[in-house]
């Protein structure tokens, strides 16, 4: 046997066992996430091994069932492999880390069943090579995460939540299916693997286009049809939001890319520009919103957003590459926009696993009642320190080389003779710029008023930093964030063969020179960067400044009290410590037009020390979400108002209508 068939069995018998966890489930929950973190391991190898080895071949199982239409088709090829071992990837950490946050929750055998449940669905979404195994398998994942949202039913804000995205993925779903029975009608098949380049008249592919971005669009939280996300993922168990966050969204990404590169074979660049404005609009839209809120999941939810939007700009330039037929760039584009969603899904659940810590050990999501955890929470700080470097792309972190990538991407639409994309690109561009500015001052708030300075309210003495299982979880993500941004070309090294199989071009050649040390565009004279040097510089640089600190310092430390905006204890209270609200005042005070904002001063009629107490609160609405409200009241409330008259509750009129409804049948039937 070759080597690869070899792998593949191995893979399969993995895949095979990922349904274990949940039958552990029922005897030793806790157990059961330790053996889906084994599994989930093994599952990152064996993927990692077969993209270096590389699929010769496509991988195709079928299951017939009675019923001749009703087949199940499941597949292998590069890009469901680079997903697969993305999902296998986060689930190790994050399946660690819950073996620690599930000893906090209340029915810990149902809670491991769904989670394990939820992995097992999104690895078979991405293996599904035909409709009814896709849909299947969907709408398992769908439940499931409603269900884990959904988890703490007490709570009426996770009843509203989980309502709203079960609503929110359920309206994706149809125009999902829509998609699909056009793919078949002009197909006149069910399988994947027969829509690859498929013929559709100009009418039917924008139709097609259209559906499928909105459908997966819904699922993945673009702009407007995010109205779900910031909900469901605040009021989520924080290991469930690291892996809906890290992975979910990521699934309807996957989709888009089979859709866009895969079974549309040619169209118009104007696809590529309703790609990319859209991304555009998501990604500020959604950092303008993570920078005015003070909670801290919520804030990362928007930050989810900002990161969609980011990846859809990279879609977006090499879709529109590929509609001029310069296959190399449009590589390099969806090379930027699969590197992010790796890197994505690392920082994204790194902050998520952290937010949970906080929260555990502190009862509290709102940033502005903390301060100075690093002192309670030293580890904890530090890889949520790395993971904030990874998300606003400082070098030599992982975030860096993606969006260094996607700029170099935006960069190169000067080589499209086109005025419509010599315009357009380099305001792209300029957003994108905002938005990593924006991205930069969110996370300075979030780090600054959450770890640094005093505690705003009085914490628990003997609170003490996560156990070693939680810190074990953030801190595989917190080397990865390190690691892939130093040594980047691993991850264009197997993301080159995923590229190839798509586009029939080798980036790897293309992008890496000097044995991996620079990244560089062979074929265009654009900026190069050595991500490797970057980190050996800033290395020197900060052991050259903390020695001169050192010698002038005499070697001495010195201890002083944690500066706090110039506050001490001696002449007021902590509690006037910059906060995060008032760090985004100026912003939300420009940007009013785009939030719902509502502010309330409340004075307590009994005096304190003389005077009456105030109390200021402010409440920040998506602006999307109130829209979609009154829209939904206007239909609603005209139906609400003619039930009250149908369902009035008098027998009378009840065999009314019974008389009403004899009458018209027999008329009908006379007739």
């Amino acid at each position: 046997m070759e080597p690869t068939t070899n792998l593949l069995s191995a893979f399969y018998e993995i895949l095979a066992l990922m349904s274990l966890p949940i039958l552990i489930s029922l005897l030793a929950p806790r157990i059961s996430l330790l053996f889906n973190a084994i599994l989930s391991l093994f599952l990152f190898i064996l993927s990692c091994c077969l993209m270096a080895e590389g699929l010769t071949h496509r991988v195709e199982i079928k299951f017939l069932t009675s019923f001749k239409i009703l087949k199940f088709n499941y597949g292998l090829d590069e890009l469901s492999l680079f997903f697969i071992g993305l999902i296998g990837f986060v689930s190790i950490a994050v399946s660690i880390y819950s073996f620690s946050y599930i000893k906090h929750i209340e029915h810990k055998i149902l809670f491991a069943i769904i989670y394990n449940l939820f992995t097992v669905s999104m690895l078979f979404v991405v293996l599904s090579k035909n409709i009814f195994s896709f849909l299947l398998f969907w709408e398992l994942m769908s439940v499931s995460s409603f269900f884990l949202v959904l988890f703490d039913y007490k709570k009426e804000e996770n009843i509203q939540a989980s309502i709203l995205y079960l609503v929110m993925t359920h309206i994706g779903t149809a125009f999902i299916i829509i998609s699909f029975g056009i793919m078949y009608y002009f197909s006149g098949s069910f399988s994947f693997y027969n829509w690859h380049n498929i013929a559709l008249n100009n009418t039917w592919e924008y139709i097609v286009f259209l559906l499928a971005l909105i459908g997966f669009g819904t699922k993945a939280g673009i702009f407007p049809l995010h109205i779900w996300l910031p909900k469901a993922h605040p009021v989520a168990p924080s290991n469930i939001s690291a892996m809906m966050s890290g992975l979910m969204l990521k699934i309807a990404i996957y989709m888009l890319i089979q859709y866009f590169f895969v079974f549309l074979r040619e169209y118009p660049i104007s696809y590529g520009f309703i790609v990319l404005i859209i991304g555009s609009i998501t990604a500020l839209y959604g950092i303008l919103y993570g920078f005015v809120n003070s909670d801290i999941k919520k804030l990362l939810a928007y930050s989810s957003m900002e990161n969609i939007g980011i990846i859809m700009i990279a879609i977006g330039i090499a879709m529109i590459f590929k509609s001029y037929g310069i296959m190399l760039l449009a590589g390099i584009g969806l090379l930027a926009a699969l590197y992010h969603i790796l890197n994505h899904a690392i920082f994204k659940s790194l902050l998520f696993m952290s937010s949970g810590v906080i929260l555990l050990k502190t009862k509290t999501k709102n940033m502005d009642k903390l301060g100075g955890l690093i002192k309670f929470m030293p580890t904890t700080a530090i890889f949520t320190l790395i993971g904030i470097l990874g998300i606003v792309a400082l070098p030599p972190f992982n975030g860096f080389v993606s969006e260094w990538l996607i700029y170099q991407s935006l960069l190169f639409g000067g080589n499209i003779n086109n005025t419509i994309v010599a315009i357009f690109i380099p305001i792209i561009a300029s957003v994108l710029a905002l938005t990593s500015s924006f991205s930069l001052a969110t996370f300075v708030k979030m780090f600054g008023v959450s770890f640094l300075g005093k505690s705003r309210t009085l914490l628990h003495e003997d609170l003490k930093d996560a156990d070693k299982f939680a810190l074990f979880g953030m801190g595989t993500m917190a080397f990865f964030v390190i690691l892939l941004g130093v040594l980047p070309m691993i991850v264009v090294y197997f993301l080159s063969d995923v590229i190839k199989s798509i586009l029939n071009i080798n980036i790897y050649n293309n992008l890496i020179s000097k044995y991996g040390l620079i990244l560089t565009f062979t074929s265009y004279s654009y900026g190069r960067v050595s991500p490797l040097l970057l980190a050996f510089t800033g290395i020197f640089v900060f052991f050259f400044i903390y020695l001169v600190i050192r010698i002038v310092g005499n070697g001495r430390i010195r201890v002083y009290e944690t500066w706090a905006c110039g506050l001490t204890d001696m002449n007021t209270t902590p509690k006037a410590q910059y906060t995060g609200i008032a760090f985004s005042a100026p912003t939300r005070r420009i940007f009013s037009f785009l939030f719902h904002i509502k502010e309330f001063m409340h004075v307590e009629e009994k005096p304190k020390y003389f005077f009456p107490r105030k109390i200021y609160k402010i409440e920040i609405y998506d602006i999307i979400d109130v829209l979609y409200s009154k829209l939904t009241n206007f239909i609603l409330n005209p139906i609400l108002k003619l039930r009250i008259y149908i369902q009035s509750g008098i027998i009378h009129v009840y065999l009314l209508f019974i008389i009403i409804t004899l009458i018209v049948l027999l008329m009908l039937i006379r007739v």
